[in-house]
């Protein structure tokens, strides 16, 4: 019988993904991670709620829970990587590095010194034949989030709801009476969760004012902060009256932010970037027709590398993309097959 070290975070999807491993015959063993136990801006953080779930989950099952303690690695891998990157004015997305680093590195590594033969989570995706493809549910695939996993994770890696749609995922919970069945989804950052992301940045990184510029050169407003905004943002910029404005570049050294009313503008709106510090699952091919995913939950859209030079890679895609925030990740995919990607710049 094959042992199966379970990441259990308390949510119904990684519940789900447990008892279906319990019924298909494999030996499975829950494993919590205690990656964040902080109170932020006076919002407590959920993890004693998180790990109690995930031991009714384990008890309800009768399987084994452990739990691990990866508090010290999670700040320095993906808190500190977070904080230091907004630092530079772009856009980080800590669950990438979480998945890159935590799940599937720190984790993974923990759960084999344990006697586990294969690790599983309740992520959306899917491994066919070691290749990581996109899950069945278009709007929940999660392998955005997957595409910097180590290859040696993937090959000992099963993802037993990325066949399932959410629908499935929640019928499949009350079918297995799981205790998880009518727990919500887990919103905002992999930490951070409730508490707004610049309030958290703003006990890391100092509050300091600066302009608003339009296009025009024309001062519109003041704020606290070029660091905690992002390209293609609307909300909490405090200029009010009149058409709403986006933010289409920030200068860090300066604190400037730039906007624009205009939402078609070319400042706003590319067809080209680069991405560097990239990880190819397949060897890439330039000029061949991929799909790429700018940021998570975006449509994918039609595009192609078009050089590449000394670990920089230029894309273009077929029609312009609002908002490409630098800091974020392009994601390739072949048909449902992820081919790798990049960090915007």
């Amino acid at each position: 019988m094959k042992k199966v070290f379970v990441g259990l975070s308390g949510g119904v999807d990684s519940s789900v993904a447990a008892a279906l491993l319990k019924k298909q015959g494999y030996g499975v063993v829950g494993g919590y991670m205690k990656n964040w136990t902080d109170d932020i801006g006076g919002i407590k953080c959920p993890w004693r709620q998180d790990y109690e779930s995930a031991r009714a989950v384990a008890s309800h099952l009768n399987i084994d829970l452990k739990i691990y303690d990866f508090k010290n690695d999670y700040k320095q891998k993906v808190v500190d990587y977070m904080v230091a990157t907004y630092r530079k004015g772009l856009t980080p997305n800590p669950d990438i590095m979480c998945n890159q680093e935590i799940k599937f590195k720190v984790f993974f590594n923990r759960c084999m010194k344990d006697g586990a033969d294969i690790i599983a989570t309740g992520h959306y995706a899917r491994i066919e034949k070691g290749k990581l493809k996109r899950a069945i549910d278009k709007d929940k695939d999660q392998t955005y989030f997957l595409y910097r996993i180590l290859d040696r994770a993937v090959q000992k890696t099963l993802f037993p709801i990325g066949g399932y749609k959410k629908t499935q995922v929640r019928e499949l919970a009350k079918k297995f009476n799981l205790p998880t069945v009518t727990r919500p989804d887990s919103q905002g950052l992999c930490f951070v969760g409730k508490v707004p992301i610049k309030d958290f940045l703003g006990q890391c990184i100092k509050f300091k004012t600066g302009d608003i510029i339009d296009e025009s050169g024309k001062k519109v407003g003041r704020h606290n902060g070029a660091f905690f905004f992002t390209i293609g943002q609307r909300h909490g910029l405090g200029v009010g009256g009149g058409q709403p404005y986006f933010v289409y570049d920030k200068d860090i050294a300066k604190n400037i932010v730039y906007v624009t009313t205009n939402e078609r503008s070319e400042l706003l709106n590319k067809d080209k970037f680069e991405i560097i510090d990239c990880v190819w699952r397949e060897k890439p091919k330039i000029g061949k027709d991929y799909q790429v995913r700018v940021r998570y939950r975006s449509p994918l859209k039609a595009g192609k590398l078009i050089s590449e030079k000394n670990g920089k890679w230029q894309v273009e895609l077929d029609k312009k993309e609002r908002a490409i925030a630098p800091g974020q990740s392009a994601v390739f995919y072949d048909g449902g097959m992820v081919i790798g990607g990049g960090v915007i710049i």
